[in-house]
């Protein structure tokens, strides 16, 4: 079956750096787009980053333009999330993700159990 399992969360000054990772397995990676969703208790989940099948195109939430970068590697079907700068409201769970149907959609279907980030002032 389908699974995405992030890794790489924990506790962070601000200012720091982390780096997630996400294992993608149960279907064919390479074939289509992932990136990450971030959620606070009280809000909704919202959007973080998304890379293309190929990797050529990505894209950024204004909040986290410049300072994080994602990147995948089809061989190893992982996707990463590089963290830099990070601000106290950077703290969230973060969400590894796929879309899978209708491919040209911006949001995502499919989501995996989520890494605690927590940035300290």
């Amino acid at each position: 079956q389908v699974q995405l399992v992030e890794s790489g969360g924990g506790l962070v000054q601000a200012g720091g750096s982390l780096t997630l990772s996400c294992a993608a397995s149960g279907f064919t990676f390479s074939n289509y787009p992932v990136g990450w969703l971030r959620q606070t208790p009280g809000k909704e989940r919202e959007f973080v980053a998304r890379i293309s099948e190929s990797g050529r195109r990505t894209y950024y939430a204004d909040s986290v333009k410049g300072r994080f970068t994602i990147s995948r590697d089809n061989a190893k079907n992982v996707v990463s999330l590089q963290m830099n700068s990070l601000k106290p409201d950077d703290t969230a769970v973060y969400y590894c993700a796929a879309r899978f149907e209708d491919r040209s959609r911006p949001d995502f279907d499919y989501w995996g159990q989520g890494t605690q980030v927590t940035v300290s002032s």
